[in-house]
């Protein structure tokens, strides 16, 4: 069973969102995903600047095994990006829900966050998937 933290919210394209206190959002990939991926070897995110769309394709995860689009969970100017990645893409793989963030978003409607996987409807969703 992959990890799957109670704090984060989900997508059925395998990406959470963190959201802290100041309104900021990180965004990731899951251990499911990363898992499924296999030795990831290249990671591209946005922009700094420009805004994604929740729902919506917002980067790429490659690896040795295949490609997959990385969808944000949430709408939002992006305010940073993880570029340890650029040299060290394998973080995904060893910790996707800690040093293996993608990006960070300043959110357009908090509200967006009520329509997004809990844990438990996540863990359903992956289980269903298997």
């Amino acid at each position: 069973m992959s990890d799957i933290p109670q704090d984060l919210k989900y997508i059925e394209t395998h990406q959470w969102v963190r959201v802290a206190d100041d309104g900021t959002a990180t965004v990731g990939i899951t251990d499911f995903a990363q898992e499924q991926l296999g030795d990831v070897v290249y990671i591209g995110v946005p922009d700094v600047g420009v805004t994604v769309t929740g729902g919506e394709e917002a980067g790429v995860a490659e690896s040795v095994k295949s490609a997959s689009d990385v969808f944000s969970p949430v709408t939002g100017e992006v305010l940073a990006v993880n570029e340890a990645l650029e040299d060290e893409p394998e973080i995904v793989n060893e910790d996707p829900y800690g040093e293996g963030w993608l990006f960070r978003v300043r959110l357009s409607d908090p509200g967006e966050l009520d329509g997004l996987m809990d844990a438990e409807a996540y863990a359903a969703h992956v289980d269903a998937e298997a």
